[in-house]
C-alpha cells in the first residue's frame, strides 16, 4: 500500500480534488482508498440510530454491517488521538492511499494552496510537502508547482511521489 496525502488550510480545495482524483486514479487501474483528519468532535452516526445508541452507552467500539458495506466507530474514551501510521494499519489493502489533513503529520503530501484562503504556504516549513497545487503562481517554489485544476497531472504525481506504507 503506498501513501500520499493532500494538506492545506480548510477552504483550500482538499475534498474536491479527493473527489476528482479518486476516479482519475482507478481508470488508471489502482484501487484507492483515503483517510479523511476530522478537526475536534465530530459524528458520523446519528440520535436515534442504534450505532449511535451503543455508542453513547459507552461501548468501545460498534460495528454496523449491512448489505452494502460496514463500518466500525471506535470511541477513544480519552486515550490519545491515533497516528496516521496507526490508523493506516486498519485499512484494508489497496494500491493507493489518499491522506486529506494530517498536515502536522510525516508522509509525502501535495500542499493545495489557494491565496484568496488568506493562510501561508506550508511548503516552507514542511520538508514531507513535495509539490503544490495552487490555482496562481508561486514564483521561486523549489519544489513542482501544479495546476490545481490539472487533475490528470496532479494522479501521474501521486503515482510517481506516493510512498511504500512500510517506509513511513
Amino acid at each position: 500500500m503506498r501513501v500520499i496525502g493532500l494538506a492545506g488550510w480548510s477552504g483550500s480545495g482538499k475534498t474536491t480534488l479527493v473527489a476528482k482524483l479518486i476516479p482519475v486514479l482507478i481508470a488508471r487501474g489502482h484501487t484507492v482508498s483515503t483517510v479523511k483528519h476530522a478537526h475536534h468532535d465530530f459524528d458520523i452516526d446519528q440520535p436515534g440510530k442504534d450505532s449511535h445508541t451503543h455508542r453513547v452507552a459507552g461501548a468501545t467500539e460498534v460495528l454496523v454491517s449491512g448489505a452494502r458495506r460496514w463500518a466500525l466507530m471506535h470511541e477513544l474514551r480519552n486515550a490519545e488521538e491515533p497516528t496516521l501510521r496507526r490508523l493506516l494499519e486498519h485499512l484494508g489493502p489497496v494500491d493507493l492511499v489518499i491522506v486529506e489533513g494530517f498536515k502536522r503529520e510525516s508522509h509525502p503530501k501535495i500542499e493545495i494552496h489557494r491565496a484568496e484562503v488568506g493562510k501561508p504556504l506550508l511548503y516552507p516549513d514542511d520538508p514531507d510537502v513535495v509539490a503544490v497545487a495552487t490555482d496562481g503562481p508561486i514564483p521561486g517554489a523549489p519544489i513542482p508547482v501544479l495546476d490545481l485544476d490539472d487533475v490528470q497531472t496532479i494522479a501521474s504525481l501521486i503515482e510517481k511521489r506516493a510512498c511504500l506504507l512500510a517506509t513511513l
